[in-house]
């Protein structure tokens, strides 16, 4: 049997985090090693691995996935700007391997007005 994730034992109340939503498909916790003033993550509830991983049956998951993350962040009143990361592999940085969101605002990303010189 593989090992259970930290999120899977977060999840079965095995481990504690603050939980800012939970509902039968996923929970919110904030991170705990944030990379911006609001750093959030969205969890399913369903271990999978990583977004390589999902099957069609997925798709409804993953759309509430990213409903939650916009619902967390009108919450927030960051509805003006944030970012949704996930990461997928090692080699992109994941940690834990179980699917996850990352939503993180309020820190000035480095690729803002890199388009800047494409506007018409």
């Amino acid at each position: 049997m593989a090992e259970r994730s930290v999120f899977t034992r977060i999840i079965e109340g095995e481990l504690s985090a603050r939980r800012l939503y939970e509902d039968d498909q996923c929970i919110v916790i904030e991170d705990r090693a944030p990379q911006a003033p609001t750093h959030l993550l969205v969890i399913p509830r369903k271990p999978l691995v990583n977004l390589a991983d999902v099957l069609p049956e997925d798709v409804p998951l993953l759309g509430h996935l990213m409903w939650v993350a916009s619902t967390m962040a009108r919450r927030l009143n960051l509805e003006k700007g944030f970012r949704l990361v996930v990461n997928n592999g090692r080699e992109a940085g994941q940690t834990v391997f179980h699917l996850h969101i990352h939503l993180l605002a309020q820190r000035k990303m480095p690729e803002a007005g890199l388009a800047d010189d494409l506007r018409d």
